[in-house]
């Protein structure tokens, strides 16, 4: 991956990911089946699976899967949650740019949410390699709205109070055109979907503790971090919530 430490960064924060990062909207699958064509058959390797959130979908949509995912602990929650449920998931501990996987074994190709810490050059010359003639590969996030509210105003503002190096690492997805370029001749499409987790104050708190760039206990910036979360939650909540709103961006295309 593009930073040494990327794979291991998130070892410490597996619960807090697990139960509070977003999903991603229904109607992403509904993009894929209808408009692209992506059969309900076709094999998926999710690349940077995580915990297995953006492997879910799929599953549930009847897609046999492999989960590749590097950290073993978040590999290992992806297995505990997804394996008792869907015969067609396994998982594999493999990277971005080394999978693992057989030549021209899968259908389509999907990294949800980590394709920023990949080494671009290298991720495009194994996925054409796993990949089936024809095959696919889908890039999307959920990028969160940095200003379309006061609340999200205000949180991005903690961030850049609190964070770690959260200048330096968060957040930093792709922009259009450079998926554009990075596809070339062979984007096939791409979609902007609206996405909304709508969080209590424990919610929030474990939403934030997920990012990798939240100072955790016993860093000095972790309790004024929490008592400015409060703050803002207080001011912002309406019956008890906030609204954490995201826009869910994608592309997909052949990679040869």
């Amino acid at each position: 991956m593009g930073q040494p430490d990327s794979t291991q960064r998130f070892s410490s924060r597996v619960a807090d990911y697990v139960r509070y990062r977003p999903g991603y909207p229904s109607t992403l699958l509904d993009w894929l089946h209808r408009d692209i064509g992506l059969p309900h058959s076709a094999l998926v390797a999710d690349v940077g699976a995580g915990t297995g959130i953006s492997s879910a979908p799929f599953l549930a949509a009847g897609h046999p899967l492999i989960a590749v995912e590097p950290n073993a602990a978040m590999r290992a929650a992806a297995d505990q949650w997804l394996h008792p449920q869907y015969p067609k998931f396994q998982s594999v501990g493999g990277t971005a740019e080394a999978t693992t996987l057989a030549d021209h074994s899968v259908d389509l190709v999907a990294a949800a949410q980590a394709f920023h810490w990949f080494d671009t050059s290298a991720v495009r010359r194994e996925w054409t390699r796993i990949l089936r003639p024809g095959g696919l590969a889908l890039v999307y996030w959920n990028s969160r709205l940095l200003d379309a509210s006061p609340f999200l105003a205000g949180y991005e503002q903690l961030l850049l109070d609190y964070g770690t190096d959260y200048t330096e690492v968060a957040e930093r997805y792709q922009d259009d055109q450079t998926m554009r370029d990075w596809f070339g001749p062979g984007l096939r499409g791409l979609v902007q979907l609206p996405n909304v987790q709508h969080l209590d104050y424990d919610g929030l708190r474990g939403r934030l503790l997920s990012s990798s760039y939240a100072p955790q206990a016993g860093h000095e910036r972790h309790v004024p971090m929490l008592e400015a979360l409060r703050r803002l939650f207080d001011a912002h909540a309406v019956d008890g919530k906030v609204a954490f709103e995201y826009q869910t961006r994608a592309f997909v295309g052949t990679l040869n």
